[in-house]
């Protein structure tokens, strides 16, 4: 669809370049390079994408060059990062949606994960944009610059700007948080798999009591229900994932206690047996003191209960905005997040790179019904991608990939990640300072190794 897409804006505006700027769940918000669409463009390009898609005529494959499929479409040549489709016909379903200065293109599933319209991704945006203003700062737009500053001998200059940012952020965050101390009583955090969940609460949590502010972890974990009660899916498997695998009432009248000030006991959960023990933890928060609960429903706010919103805080991470290989070939943070967990499970899990494949689409599907559909209630989104990870990753994320074997199933998405790998030039990665979030995937950060 993208390849048409190119052609029918370089068709309608011959003096503007398009761009595909970041993802909004399965859906992509485009726009031009420098110039504003109205709603009675993004119409025209829509009718045009129709007609494209309606004529049906073949996209003709030239050939491959420097790690791009070379495509005729109707005339025009396009290079696309990712092999396209031969027939316009076989697109799915599509809509385009005028939003800011551009359009999302909505492929049907693009919604809060119940049928529910598609809430207009404002943070998101508000998101990318700050992101984007800080890579015209620094003078990064596409991976050639990143790739420049290495082989200018900038890499060290490159990674302490990137990690000052960081810190930067994370420090803002906490002052936001001490701002509202009066009020706030319970910090919620949120975010797909590999966001670098960990790394950002401990150097949160660092921040905080720089503040002067104690966090009061309360795990998930111990509120599963027993095992039998457990709900199953569709498959007859256990579904720990639901929120209905967690016993919600008692849960919710702790929170509610202890934003109260009061005592309580939380269970401790058995995961060999499947049960709860017989002993509890006794826990309160005190007055210098927020409650942290981070887990793949702390967005939900069914979770919280009857627990005022003012006094929550909520965080939504992820690695939001990757870098774009050029204005049409963007890095999707899927496969940004991928490649963290390939490295990291090879690396500090006992998991092959074809068992992490494997549970890939679970973990994704997981996260669009438990988490990406809330992400617009956060109060704070924080953006864990660093403009030189995938340099940092790639010599890693290579020695994973290239140990599965050509019969493999997952042999396509190995050669589609390597493909990616080439466009980033390897970089040191023990000049990664060791508490940056990075680290938590490849290994030496202070917070989880001796």
């Amino acid at each position: 669809m993208k390849l048409g897409l190119i052609k029918v804006v370089q068709d309608l505006f011959p003096e503007e370049r398009l761009k595909t700027s970041y993802s909004i769940l399965e859906g992509v918000f485009c726009n031009l390079d420098g110039s504003a669409l109205s709603t009675r463009e993004v119409a025209q390009i829509r009718d045009r994408l129709l007609a494209w898609v309606g004529r049906d005529k073949p996209i003709q494959l030239l050939g491959r060059e420097n790690g791009f499929h070379v495509y005729n479409v109707e005339g025009q040549i396009v290079r696309a990062l990712y092999p396209a489709l031969e027939r316009p016909s076989d697109v799915e379903p599509f809509s385009l949606i005028p939003f800011s200065d551009g359009f999302i293109v909505d492929f049907g599933d693009v919604d809060k994960g119940d049928g529910s319209p598609l809430i207009p991704p404002v943070q998101l945006q508000a998101t990318y944009d700050e992101n984007h203003r800080w890579l015209d700062r620094v003078g990064i737009e596409v991976v050639a610059d990143v790739n420049a500053f290495i082989r200018s001998g900038r890499h060290l200059e490159l990674i302490g700007i990137a990690e000052a940012l960081h810190e930067k952020k994370i420090s803002r965050i906490a002052d936001m948080i001490m701002a509202q101390q009066r009020a706030l009583r319970v910090l919620l955090i949120a975010g797909p798999s590999s966001s670098g969940k960990s790394s950002f609460l401990r150097r949160l949590n660092t921040q905080l009591f720089v503040n002067g502010f104690k966090p009061v972890p309360l795990s998930l974990d111990n509120y599963f229900v027993d095992r039998e009660q457990t709900p199953r899916d569709a498959d007859g498997r256990y579904d720990f994932d639901v929120l209905q695998a967690l016993d919600l009432p008692l849960l919710q009248d702790q929170i509610s206690k202890l934003v109260e000030g009061d005592p309580v006991e939380v269970p401790i959960f058995d995961f060999v047996t499947g049960r709860r023990l017989a002993e509890h933890t006794p826990l309160q928060v005190g007055p210098k003191e927020i409650l942290v609960i981070e887990g793949i429903h702390a967005l939900n706010p069914q979770l919280a209960g009857d627990v005022n919103r003012n006094q929550l805080f909520k965080i939504h991470i992820s690695a939001l905005s990757g870098l774009n290989i050029d204005l049409v070939n963007r890095v999707p943070t899927t496969e940004i997040r991928l490649i963290r967990r390939l490295v990291r499970d090879d690396r500090t899990r006992g998991i092959s790179p074809e068992q992490t494949l494997e549970q890939w689409a679970s973990v994704r599907r997981g996260e669009y019904e438990f988490i990406f559909r809330f992400q617009e209630d956060a109060d704070v989104m924080f953006n864990t991608s660093m403009v030189y990870e995938l340099n940092a990753l790639r010599p890693a994320a290579e020695a994973a990939l290239s140990r599965i074997p050509d019969d493999s199933k997952f042999r396509g998405t190995r050669d589609r990640l390597l493909n990616l790998l080439t466009f980033f030039d390897p970089i040191d990665a023990s000049k990664v300072p060791f508490n940056s979030l990075i680290r938590e995937f490849i290994g030496g950060s202070i917070y989880f190794e001796p």
